[in-house]
């Protein structure tokens, strides 16, 4: 179960895992870590007792995790379920960690931790701009290909070419890797001017529960990929004087906006992913009593 930020993921995938008698993988990628509990928007205590979940707040921040990573920990997670379950219910709005768990990813080299974080502190120090202006140089192909508001795609593209002195591009097959389990993809939607206004109605409840303060805690560690994300980035500019705390807010909603825009758009190109209004609950537990 797919789709873009505050579309309303979670409730639905709640309501069809109970349902099945599964359980959940998250494959939000900033649900992983524990110390984010507000800006990730994970499920709260409720939702987590009417599921058992996976991937969430299980790693601290402190801790890199790439999609290469969880694509090795949730096929193991996965084996174990189907152990006891016919099926397990996975949602999240990560696109690359949904296609390393489905399709897999190619076989790339091993890169040196220093190239990584020469990068991250590079990106820290010098903006979005020069990752991009070194893609473009040197990998034009993929540029053209890649989410250039993504810092987390250029680097790894980066560390790549940094690596290997190849182009990033040259190295990726883009092949299938066959899978001992079948999928269906469920993508989530809602007209735009009800899913702008749960991205507003979100941020001001994260606002409210202290996201300031998440924030600010996480000052220290703000060179993590996980943190180079909207809700954390804004407020750092804020703590750094570049933003008013009004302007920060209003950033982090059009931002949220934006990055909603983009995971449509990745997500539309996918052809298995069967399209649903949100509230559509009825119909996608019929069309899954079809294909399942």
């Amino acid at each position: 179960i797919c789709g873009p930020t505050a579309v309303g993921k979670t409730g639905v995938a709640i309501e069809i895992a109970e349902w099945l008698g599964a359980e959940i993988i998250s494959f939000d990628s900033r649900q992983f870590f524990k110390e984010l509990k507000i800006g990730a928007a994970p499920p709260d205590e409720k939702e987590l007792q009417r599921v058992k979940h996976h991937f969430i707040a299980q790693l601290s921040i402190t801790n890199d995790f790439s999609a290469g990573d969880f694509e090795e920990q949730a096929l193991l997670q996965l084996k174990k379920l189907s152990e006891k379950y016919q099926n397990t219910v996975l949602v999240g709005g990560s696109g690359l960690y949904m296609k390393a768990l489905a399709e897999g990813f190619d076989n790339l080299p091993e890169v040196e931790p220093a190239i990584r974080e020469q990068l991250n502190k590079e990106f820290s120090e010098y903006g979005l701009e020069s990752l991009q202006k070194e893609l473009h140089e040197k990998d034009p192909a993929y540029f053209n290909q890649v989410d250039r508001q993504n810092p987390q795609r250029l680097i790894r593209a980066l560390e790549i070419i940094r690596s290997t002195g190849q182009a990033f591009s040259n190295l990726r097959k883009g092949q299938k890797i066959k899978r001992d389990f079948n999928t269906v993809k469920i993508g989530l939607d809602l007209p735009r001017p009800e899913l702008y206004e749960r991205i507003n109605l979100r941020v001001d409840k994260m606002m409210k529960d202290g996201l300031i303060d998440e924030a600010k805690n996480l000052l220290p560690y703000r060179h993590k990929n996980a943190l180079q994300t909207v809700g954390y980035k804004e407020l750092f500019n804020y703590f750094d004087g570049k933003y008013d705390l009004a302007t920060a807010i209003s950033e982090i909603k059009k931002n949220s906006r934006r990055y909603a825009k983009r995971q449509l758009t990745w997500f539309r190109k996918d052809p298995d992913i069967k399209w649903f209004n949100t509230h559509q609950l009825a119909e996608i537990k019929d069309y899954l009593q079809s294909v399942l």
